[in-house]
């Protein structure tokens, strides 16, 4: 038997489980057949999530995790992801910090104070940050940097800032009015597609500057599409802020970060040539799921027995006290 649970950062939802309860790993064609099952929006199991974590053990640290998107892609990190995962170990292992390893790099973890009652929260070290072409990787774009760039390519008069973390994110910072327009989709999808600029596809944000360390932020994410949060997504918008907006925004200051799923706080640090950001926010459990390992590898889900954890309901009081919840859900509306 396997016991999965239905997680969430910020409403961006996935099945964690872990992999040292099976009777041998996953391969990664199995890993991406079963997070392509279980995260289908109609045939799925609780009407599916944007992915799917995997851990497993890894001698050093408290495991490792690895992200699988909807689509069956490998993801090289996913933020809120991350959060549920500390949870996870934390809980198992009883240790308040550690590090979860990936194929990147062993990242720091912690719990944190609640948000708000039965609101979890924990922190983690959003790293490796680079701005390098071969990182994000992008071509055939003019530039060898992109920070504060127009790239007519992809839109005739918006700049946008490029970061990998080690996702690769493209950024624009945005008026209200193109937040809510048809341009962060259209751009989304070409990017996304087969094309010469982001030849392995990239995320990207828009994000209004609300005020003095306070953003909105909304991501259209590959792999996946629109998502109610990407956590490497805010965390290296967090960075693009301070390099173009210094004068509304610092390292090693708590920034604000609403998205449409809720809310995060991120800081983002700067030690030398390197960056780093702490990304802080919810890591909910919403259901736990136990299958014979079999059914999970069929997508039979007639054998699941779930149990609703009632944690959904203290989360949804939380963000419904939140302030720009009316523009949250005028986003969201049709998506």
């Amino acid at each position: 038997m396997v016991t999965l649970q239905k997680v969430h950062g910020s409403e961006n939802s996935f099945f964690l489980f872990d992999e040292t309860q099976l009777t041998q790993p996953l391969t990664n064609t199995q890993l991406a057949t079963v997070t392509q099952q279980l995260t289908n929006a109609e045939t799925g199991l609780l009407g599916g999530a944007d992915g799917v974590l995997a851990i497993t053990a890894a001698p050093g640290t408290a495991g490792k995790m690895t992200v699988v998107n909807t689509d069956g892609s490998f993801a090289k990190l996913c933020g809120n992801g991350l959060r549920t995962v500390a949870r996870y170990l934390s809980e198992k292992t009883g240790q308040a910090t550690f590090k979860v390893h990936t194929d990147f790099a062993d990242l720091a973890v912690a719990r944190q104070p609640q948000l708000a009652e039965g609101v979890p929260a924990y922190s983690v070290e959003i790293s490796p940050v680079s701005f390098a072409p071969q990182d994000l990787p992008f071509a055939n774009l003019g530039v060898d940097r992109i920070v504060d760039t127009v790239l007519p390519a992809i839109h005739p008069s918006l700049k946008f800032t490029a970061i990998a973390v080690p996702n690769p994110h493209l950024i624009a910072f945005v008026s209200p009015e193109v937040l809510a327009g048809s341009d962060l989709e259209r751009i989304g999808k070409m990017l996304n597609a087969k094309n010469p600029y982001f030849p392995e596809g990239v995320n990207v944000t828009f994000a209004e500057i609300l005020d003095k360390d306070t953003l909105f932020a909304r991501t259209y994410e590959r792999g996946v599409g629109f998502t109610n949060a990407c956590g490497t997504g805010m965390s290296a918008t967090t960075l693009a802020f301070i390099l173009t907006h210094p004068e509304e925004a610092a390292f090693d200051r708590v920034n604000t970060v609403y998205n449409p799923g809720g809310m995060v706080k991120t800081i983002v640090h700067h030690d030398g040539e390197r960056y780093w950001i702490e990304l802080i926010g919810n890591a909910t459990v919403t259901a736990t799921i136990t299958l014979p390992d079999t059914a999970l590898l069929a997508g039979d889900w007639q054998q699941a027995e779930i149990h609703a954890t009632g944690e959904q309901a203290e989360y949804e009081r939380f963000i419904d006290a939140l302030p720009h919840r009316k523009l949250a859900n005028t986003l969201t509306e049709g998506v």
